[in-house]
Protein backbone atom coordinates (compact mmCIF):
# COMPACT_ATOMS: atom_id res chain seq x y z
CA UNK A 1 0.00 0.00 0.00
CA UNK A 2 1.09 3.56 -0.63
CA UNK A 3 2.08 5.91 2.14
CA UNK A 4 -0.75 8.32 1.30
CA UNK A 5 -4.29 8.14 2.63
CA UNK A 6 -5.51 7.80 -0.99
CA UNK A 7 -3.34 6.23 -3.61
CA UNK A 8 -4.03 8.58 -6.48
CA UNK A 9 -0.98 9.14 -8.65
CA UNK A 10 -1.97 12.83 -8.93
CA UNK A 11 0.74 14.67 -7.01
CA UNK A 12 -0.71 18.16 -7.35
CA UNK A 13 -2.72 20.50 -9.52
CA UNK A 14 -1.12 23.82 -10.39
CA UNK A 15 -3.07 26.66 -11.97
CA UNK A 16 -1.48 28.69 -14.75
CA UNK A 17 -4.06 31.37 -15.36
CA UNK A 18 -7.28 29.45 -16.04
CA UNK A 19 -5.42 26.30 -17.08
CA UNK A 20 -5.00 23.36 -14.70
CA UNK A 21 -1.66 21.55 -14.88
CA UNK A 22 -2.00 18.12 -13.28
CA UNK A 23 1.32 16.62 -12.14
CA UNK A 24 1.20 12.85 -11.98
CA UNK A 25 3.80 10.52 -10.48
CA UNK A 26 4.48 6.82 -10.20
CA UNK A 27 3.07 3.83 -12.01
CA UNK A 28 -0.56 4.02 -13.09
CA UNK A 29 -1.95 0.51 -13.04
CA UNK A 30 -5.13 -1.28 -12.03
CA UNK A 31 -4.48 -0.66 -8.32
CA UNK A 32 -4.28 3.13 -8.82
CA UNK A 33 -6.38 3.87 -11.91
CA UNK A 34 -9.73 4.31 -10.10
CA UNK A 35 -8.27 6.92 -7.73
CA UNK A 36 -6.48 8.50 -10.72
CA UNK A 37 -9.76 8.83 -12.62
CA UNK A 38 -11.58 10.34 -9.62
CA UNK A 39 -8.79 12.91 -9.17
CA UNK A 40 -8.85 13.85 -12.86
CA UNK A 41 -12.63 14.26 -12.98
CA UNK A 42 -12.45 16.51 -9.89
CA UNK A 43 -10.16 18.83 -11.85
CA UNK A 44 -12.77 19.05 -14.64
CA UNK A 45 -15.39 19.98 -12.02
CA UNK A 46 -13.28 23.04 -11.10
CA UNK A 47 -14.02 24.51 -14.54
CA UNK A 48 -10.59 25.11 -16.11
CA UNK A 49 -10.31 26.59 -19.60
CA UNK A 50 -7.65 23.98 -20.44
CA UNK A 51 -6.18 20.89 -18.75
CA UNK A 52 -2.60 19.71 -19.16
CA UNK A 53 -1.63 16.31 -17.73
CA UNK A 54 2.10 16.13 -17.01
CA UNK A 55 3.25 12.51 -17.13
CA UNK A 56 6.96 13.31 -16.72
CA UNK A 57 7.19 11.27 -13.50
CA UNK A 58 5.15 8.28 -14.76
CA UNK A 59 7.47 5.41 -15.74
CA UNK A 60 4.65 2.93 -16.46
CA UNK A 61 0.97 3.00 -17.37
CA UNK A 62 -1.23 0.02 -18.17
CA UNK A 63 -4.50 -0.12 -20.09
CA UNK A 64 -6.53 0.86 -17.01
CA UNK A 65 -4.55 4.10 -16.72
CA UNK A 66 -5.07 4.77 -20.40
CA UNK A 67 -8.80 4.08 -19.92
CA UNK A 68 -8.90 6.72 -17.16
CA UNK A 69 -7.42 9.25 -19.58
CA UNK A 70 -9.90 8.24 -22.31
CA UNK A 71 -12.78 8.83 -19.87
CA UNK A 72 -11.27 12.22 -19.00
CA UNK A 73 -10.96 13.09 -22.71
CA UNK A 74 -14.60 12.16 -23.29
CA UNK A 75 -15.70 14.45 -20.43
CA UNK A 76 -13.48 17.36 -21.47
CA UNK A 77 -14.63 17.16 -25.10
CA UNK A 78 -18.28 17.23 -24.01
CA UNK A 79 -17.54 20.35 -21.96
CA UNK A 80 -15.35 22.01 -24.61
CA UNK A 81 -12.18 21.94 -22.49
CA UNK A 82 -8.94 21.34 -24.43
CA UNK A 83 -6.87 18.50 -22.95
CA UNK A 84 -3.16 18.01 -23.54
CA UNK A 85 -0.68 15.38 -22.40
CA UNK A 86 2.99 16.12 -21.91
CA UNK A 87 6.14 14.43 -20.63
CA UNK A 88 5.42 10.91 -21.89
CA UNK A 89 8.42 8.61 -21.50
CA UNK A 90 9.08 6.17 -24.36
CA UNK A 91 7.41 3.30 -22.48
CA UNK A 92 4.18 5.26 -21.88
CA UNK A 93 4.22 6.84 -25.34
CA UNK A 94 4.45 3.38 -26.92
CA UNK A 95 1.14 2.38 -25.27
CA UNK A 96 -0.53 5.38 -26.92
CA UNK A 97 1.08 4.50 -30.26
CA UNK A 98 0.14 0.79 -30.12
CA UNK A 99 -3.49 1.67 -29.32
CA UNK A 100 -3.39 4.51 -31.89
CA UNK A 101 -4.48 6.93 -29.20
CA UNK A 102 -1.50 9.13 -30.07
CA UNK A 103 -3.73 10.39 -32.89
CA UNK A 104 -6.67 10.98 -30.53
CA UNK A 105 -4.94 12.82 -27.69
CA UNK A 106 -3.05 16.09 -28.12
CA UNK A 107 0.45 15.11 -27.01
CA UNK A 108 3.05 17.87 -26.58
CA UNK A 109 6.82 17.72 -26.05
CA UNK A 110 6.73 20.37 -23.28
CA UNK A 111 4.27 21.82 -20.78
CA UNK A 112 4.82 25.28 -22.29
CA UNK A 113 3.66 24.06 -25.71
CA UNK A 114 0.66 22.31 -24.16
CA UNK A 115 -0.36 25.56 -22.48
CA UNK A 116 0.09 27.68 -25.63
Amino acid sequence: MGSRSHDSPVRDVRWVGRAAVVNVEGDIDLSRSAAFQVSLLRVVDEGPERIVISLTDVPYMDSSGVASLVKLLSRTRRQGIPLGLTGLCDRVRSIFEITRLDGVFDIYPTEEEALA
